[in-house]
């Protein structure tokens, strides 16, 4: 083995056991909080971080609202992420992994008192069979000081379980996201996952 590729296993090594990984090549993350009840259908996009020292204080939600009877539903299409330093009143930083095509941003909702987002819940609508599949229809937040912050998505599933909580909060997230397929269903976000940061 060449030592430079050596070096770099052994790196690999010590971020896989002790937690950290990268994910855009800037800030680091000690966990990664999920759901099992997430849509089936497709791929992880991106992931997205807040800059050093932010977390997410808030969030804010692309859905489209409920078509008529031929029209095809697919709801909740993207989660952006409002990250702040500390209390501070000014200086945001919005985060956004890859999101649908469809809808309207709603405006943010903020955890009450400085407070972090920490742990989350997913409302996904199960596979229709013959049906208009939606999959992920709305989310919602427990922030760090014990508020419940439910979304502006839609009413179709049911939540699932919380995710485990992050230790200070939500510093990135990822979406999983199926492409637009033309005149076939549409799903658009069926999952996402967020990442947990301790500085």
């Amino acid at each position: 083995m060449e030592p430079v590729a050596g070096a770099n296993l052994l790196l690999l090594l010590w971020a896989t056991c002790c937690g950290y990984a990268r994910t855009d090549g800037m800030r680091r993350y000690t966990s990664v909080i999920k759901v099992t009840n997430g849509g089936p259908w497709g791929d992880w996009a991106q992931s997205e971080m807040c800059p050093v020292g932010f977390f997410a204080s808030g969030f804010s939600l692309k859905v489209e609202p409920p078509q008529d009877l031929f029209g095809d539903n697919t709801a909740l299409n993207g989660i952006r992420l409002h990250c702040k330093r500390g209390n501070s009143k000014g200086n945001t930083h919005v985060v956004e992994s890859e999101s649908g095509r469809w809808g309207a941003w709603s405006k943010p909702l903020w955890c009450p008192g400085g407070g972090f987002l920490v742990a989350f819940s997913l409302r996904v609508e199960a596979p229709q069979d013959l049906g208009d599949d939606t999959a992920a229809n709305n989310v919602r937040f427990r922030c760090s000081k014990g508020a419940v912050l439910a979304g502006r998505g839609l009413a179709w599933g049911d939540y699932g379980a919380w995710s485990n909580a992050c230790p200070k909060g939500v510093c990135g997230l990822q979406t999983k996201i199926e492409p637009p397929r033309n005149i076939l269903d549409d799903t658009a976000l069926n999952d996402v996952r967020f990442f947990c940061c301790q500085s």
